[in-house]
């Protein structure tokens, strides 16, 4: 069994796991509010409010998921992966602070060029995550979804 399937197991295990969970809290939800009182309908409302969110918050986790790795797959098929293979590491695996900064350095330059490509934002999300920035990583893969859903819908 290669990585992804092992990982689309997890994750579908998972989910189910959640889905279940939901179920509970949603049965639960309803027997309070049968229960009449209005305290209980209130905490019913609120319980029932739980897994809806958690429902949500478990697809765009998944979709965003998803549309990265279509973006990492294309990016590898195309060859334009960032090369991290020779940069110095920490004692924890990390990219050393220096090298990861120089490299983001480089990434921003290419984007600068050009940021309406998608290819540069996904590298350049991808240079912020090496250099520790997780929360500008993840708002310029955002715009890299956005850039290549944009692109193949215009072709």
């Amino acid at each position: 069994m290669n990585k992804a399937t092992k990982v689309l197991i997890t994750i579908a295990v998972m989910v189910l796991i959640l889905g279940f969970y939901f179920y509970l809290l949603g049965s639960r939800g309803v027997s309070l509010i049968q229960d009449g009182g209005a305290v209980s309908i209130g905490l019913g409302i609120g319980v029932i409010l739980l897994p809806i969110l958690g429902l949500w918050i478990v697809w765009a986790t998944l979709k965003a998921g998803f549309e990265h790795q279509h973006l990492a797959d294309r990016i590898r098929d195309e060859d334009l992966e960032l090369d991290v293979s020779d940069l110095p590491r920490m004692p924890s695996g990390r990219i050393a602070r220096d090298a990861a900064d120089e490299m983001f350095q480089k990434v921003k330059g290419e984007w600068e060029k050009d940021p309406d490509n998608w290819r540069n934002s996904y590298r350049l999300a991808r240079a912020y995550d090496y250099a520790g920035d997780r929360g500008r990583a993840r708002e310029t893969m955002k715009r890299a979804v956005e850039l290549e859903r944009d692109e193949t819908a215009s072709r």
